[in-house]
């Protein structure tokens, strides 16, 4: 895993101005043949897959997946997302991605996420998305609904 000071340093300039990660999650995952393009490296639209790889982990991890958001009677789509490329990934390799919940008092849920190759320090790819609510009507929520306020006081945040 990356050098804890590395991690300290990167967290100190938070781009949303917001409260510091307050939960992680780190999941591993191996390159397959259908996500290499022609070039031989993993073509660009799979890190978006893969950040939603490190989504459902975290989901699973602290009880906030789709599922769990569903069946609280929410969606949650993403309504901003941005990905920067560092390095590739190639056919085979294992990657780890780490994904950060950052704390906001908006009712959105935004997430961070570093993927490193498996050696967890040298970066491949960084990126962001902001999920908002959407009650059973399909209309937007201004307010945290309580299940996530629940969820906040439970991880103390």
């Amino acid at each position: 895993m990356p050098d804890e000071n590395i991690f300290e340093k990167r967290m100190k300039k938070h781009r949303y101005g917001l409260k510091q990660p307050s939960l992680t999650n780190r999941t591993s995952l191996k390159v397959r043949f259908s996500e290499v393009d022609s070039m031989k490296i993993v073509w660009h639209g799979q890190y978006i897959k893969y950040f939603e790889d490190g989504r459902e982990s975290f989901g699973k991890q602290y009880g906030i997946g789709y599922w769990d958001i569903y069946n609280s009677g929410f969606t949650a789509p993403i309504v901003d997302l941005a990905c920067q490329y560092k390095q590739s990934l190639t056919f085979g390799e294992e990657a780890i991605v780490e994904t950060h919940y950052i704390a906001s008092d908006a009712a959105k849920i935004i997430f961070e996420y570093t993927i490193y190759k498996s050696d967890g320090i040298t970066v491949v790819a960084t990126g962001s998305t902001i999920q908002v609510f959407l009650n059973s009507e399909n209309e937007l929520e201004l307010t945290n609904p309580e299940f996530y306020v629940e969820w906040k006081k439970k991880w103390d945040i």
